[in-house]
C-alpha cells in the first residue's frame, strides 16, 4: 500500500512509521490531497502527523489494532482465500433477514463465535444475517453506533481478516450478509476528521451536532470517503448488502443527493460483479422518496425500514400507549400499516406534534419494506431493554410472529426472538474517558424520566447502568435456552412460518392490492382485563382477526376465550399451520364462510 491522505487544512503531514520511528514529509498534491513514495506491506504500522502534531490514525484505515486513537495497521484484502466463487448473492427484496449484534451474539463476543452459530439460522430458515455495526470504536463493549472509523473493523470482534471469514463461512451456508453502516455522524472518542478537513458543517445540525459535510466546500471528497466506504465493503469483503442508519440525518441540499450517487455507484460494482447490491434505508420520513429511481429524483434504495408496521404490531398486542405509539393499538391502525405501510402518511401525529409523511403508492411492492416484531432500537431503547418475551405469553409472541412473518413486507427478526430469549438486551458502552461516560450514564437516566415508564413497569425505573459491565453481561443470549421446551416450541413456530413463505406462494407475495391483501376484525374487542391498566398500557386488544393474503387466511384469536370465527373464502382451504390447534367447520350452506374454532390465544393458518 501506497499511504495517501486527504487533508486540505494542515500545511505540512509528515507520514509516522512507529516500528523505526521515522517520519517521512508527504508531498502535498491537488485538492488537499498528500501522498510520499513509500510502498507499506501488509502488517505495518503506520500513523500522519499533522503539522509536527501526535500521530493520528488514517480515516481509510481497515485495521486498527490498537483501537481508535492508535496507529493504523495496513491490511491486504487480497491475501484472503476466498471460497465462494460459485456466489451469485441473494436479493434482500422478500428476504428474511435476522439482526445480530456480534458482541452479544455468542458468549464469545466475536465474528468468528457468530461464524460458529450460522447453521442455526439456516435452520430457522433465514436469507440474510445483518451485522450491526463493527465499524472501530473507542472501548472494548458497544451497540456500534459511536464508530468513528468506518473504513474498520472493531477489534474486539476479530478485526477485517474476521469479518472476511465470516462473510464466506455465510456465503457457503447460503446466507447473505448486510452490513449496518453510520454515516450520519461519528462518536466522540477517536474522531480526527476535524483536523484534517471540512467533514463537518455548522450549515445543517443533527442530534450529535454539526453535520457531515455532503453539500458544502469539500463536501466531493467526504462524499467520496462515504462512497468508497460501502464499494469498498462490497468488493474488498464480499458483503451483499446495507442497512444505512437514519437516512434522514444526511443533511444534504445539492442538486443530487448523497444516496442517489451512492445508488448509482453501487448499481455499477452490482453489474460489475455479476451478483444483487441491496441498500436498505432506516428513515424517519415516513417518505418513499428514499425508493423512487434516480433518474426521477429520488435516492434509489433497494429497500427501507416501516417502523409504523411495528408500531402497530407491537402495541395491538402489547397495549402498550406511551411514546410513539400513542396513535397505534387498534385493529383499524393494524390494517392501515398492513395495507398502506405508514399509518402516519400525510395525517397528524401525536407524538411529533404535526403532520408526518407521505402516501405510499399503490404499485410500490411490499417487499420494498423492511419489518420487524422487534429490533435493536424497539428493544434497547426501552428504559430496561426487555424484549416482548418479557411481558407477552406465548400465544401474543406467536400472533406477533404471524402478522410479520406472514405479511406482504421483507420480515427482520432480531437475534433470539425467535425462541422467546429471556435474556434482555440492555443499551451498554465502554467509554474510557470519566466525563464521557458520566455524561451518557446520566443522559440515559434523564432520557427515561418520562414516556410513561413507571407506569408501564408498575412503580419506579431503575434505569441500568450503561457502563457497568453488568449491563453488558446480562445482555449476552442464554444458547441453552432454545433447547428448553418452552422455547423449543416457539421456535419452532418460527422455522413453520419462514418455510410458508417459501411453499405457500400467496404469502411469499408482495402485493398490497385490495384483492390480494385485506385485515378483517371478525369479533368486538377490547382491553385485556388481565393486561396492565394505565394510560401508558390499557392492556393488549381482546379479539380475532383474519388476515387476508390471496387465498391465504392467517386467523388470529388474541382473546382469552375460544372464539369461533366466519372466514370467508374464494377457495378449499385447509390448516397448513396452528398455534395451540383449531378447528375447521365447513360451511353447512353454499355461499356461507366456514368457520375456524380456535382456543383463546391461538393462530391458525390456511392455504
Amino acid at each position: 500500500m501506497t499511504p495517501r491522505l486527504w487533508a486540505p487544512l494542515p500545511d505540512h503531514v509528515d507520514l509516522v512509521l512507529p516500528a523505526s520511528g521515522d517520519r517521512v514529509p508527504m508531498r502535498a498534491g491537488a485538492d488537499g490531497w498528500w501522498s510520499v513514495d513509500r510502498a507499506l506491506a501488509h502488517g505495518t504500522d503506520y500513523a500522519f502527523s499533522l503539522d509536527g502534531g501526535p500521530a493520528r490514525p488514517d480515516p481509510r484505515a481497515a485495521w486498527l489494532p490498537d483501537g481508535v486513537h492508535g496507529a493504523s495497521r495496513v491490511f491486504d484484502a487480497d491475501r484472503f482465500a476466498w471460497t465462494d466463487a460459485g456466489w451469485s448473492g441473494v436479493d434482500v427484496r422478500g428476504a428474511v433477514t435476522y439482526e445480530l449484534h456480534v458482541g452479544t451474539f455468542t458468549p464469545e463476543g466475536t465474528l468468528d463465535g457468530a461464524a460458529a452459530r450460522l447453521e442455526h439460522l439456516v435452520a430457522l430458515g433465514v436469507d440474510v444475517v445483518e451485522l450491526m455495526p463493527v465499524a472501530a470504536f473507542n472501548g472494548r463493549h458497544g451497540w456500534g453506533y459511536d464508530g468513528v472509523a468506518p473504513y474498520a473493523v472493531h477489534e474486539a470482534y476479530g478485526g477485517p481478516a474476521a469479518l472476511q471469514a465470516f462473510v464466506d463461512a455465510a456465503h457457503g451456508l447460503g446466507l447473505a450478509v448486510c452490513l449496518d453502516v453510520v454515516h450520519n455522524h461519528l462518536g466522540p472518542s477517536g474522531n480526527y476528521l476535524h483536523e484534517l478537513g471540512p467533514y463537518f458543517t455548522d450549515a445543517h445540525h443533527t442530534p450529535w451536532g454539526a453535520a457531515i459535510n455532503l453539500d458544502g466546500p469539500g463536501a466531493e471528497q467526504v462524499r467520496r470517503w462515504i462512497c468508497d466506504s460501502v464499494l469498498r465493503w462490497a468488493r474488498d469483503f464480499h458483503v451483499d448488502a446495507f442497512r444505512l442508519d437514519a437516512v434522514h440525518e444526511l443533511r444534504d441540499d445539492s442538486p443530487r443527493h448523497l444516496l442517489s450517487q451512492l445508488s448509482d455507484e453501487v448499481a455499477a460494482l452490482s453489474a460489475e460483479l455479476g451478483r444483487p447490491l441491496g441498500l436498505v434505508a432506516e428513515s424517519d420520513l415516513n417518505d418513499v422518496v428514499s425508493l423512487a429511481p434516480t433518474d426521477e429524483g429520488g435516492w434509489g434504495m433497494t429497500g427501507q425500514w416501516a417502523d409504523d408496521v411495528h408500531h402497530a404490531v407491537h402495541a395491538l398486542v402489547t397495549g402498550e400507549r406511551h411514546g410513539y405509539y400513542v396513535d397505534f393499538g387498534s385493529p383499524e391502525v393494524l390494517r392501515t400499516a398492513l395495507t398502506r405501510v405508514f399509518v402516519h402518511d400525510g395525517g397528524p401525529s401525536t407524538f411529533r406534534g404535526e403532520p408526518w409523511g407521505a402516501p405510499v403508492p399503490g404499485d410500490v411492492d411490499g417487499h420494498r419494506f423492511v419489518v420487524f416484531g422487534a429490533n435493536h432500537d424497539q428493544v434497547g431503547n426501552r428504559a430496561l431493554g426487555d424484549r416482548p418475551s418479557a411481558r407477552v405469553d406465548a400465544g401474543g409472541l406467536a400472533a406477533q410472529a404471524a402478522l410479520v412473518l406472514l405479511s406482504p413486507f421483507s420480515p427482520l427478526l432480531f437475534m433470539g426472538e425467535e425462541w422467546g430469549a429471556r435474556t434482555p438486551w440492555q443499551f451498554f458502552t465502554d467509554h474510557p474517558e470519566p466525563e464521557l461516560a458520566a455524561a451518557v450514564r446520566e443522559g440515559r437516566t434523564r432520557e427515561f424520566g418520562g414516556h410513561g415508564w413507571q407506569e408501564l413497569y408498575g412503580g419506579p425505573v431503575a434505569v441500568p447502568d450503561p457502563q457497568d459491565p453488568a449491563t453488558f453481561a446480562a445482555s449476552v443470549l442464554d444458547w441453552d435456552d432454545p433447547a428448553r421446551p418452552e422455547h423449543a416450541r416457539l421456535l419452532e413456530w418460527y422455522r413453520v412460518l419462514i418455510a410458508l413463505r417459501r411453499t405457500v406462494p400467496d404469502l411469499a407475495s408482495g402485493d398490497r392490492h385490495a384483492t390480494s391483501l385485506d385485515v378483517h376484525a371478525l369479533t368486538d374487542g377490547a382491553p385485556d382485563p388481565m393486561g396492565p391498566a394505565s394510560d401508558a398500557a390499557p392492556g393488549p386488544w381482546q379479539g380475532a382477526l383474519v388476515l387476508h393474503r390471496g387465498d391465504a387466511r392467517v386467523v388470529l384469536n388474541l382473546a382469552r376465550t375460544a372464539a369461533a370465527v366466519p372466514v370467508p373464502t374464494a377457495r378449499p382451504v385447509r390448516v397448513v399451520a396452528a398455534w395451540d390447534g383449531g378447528v375447521v367447520r365447513a360451511p353447512g350452506v353454499p355461499d356461507e364462510p366456514l368457520v375456524v374454532e380456535l382456543p383463546a390465544r391461538s393462530v391458525v393458518v390456511l392455504a
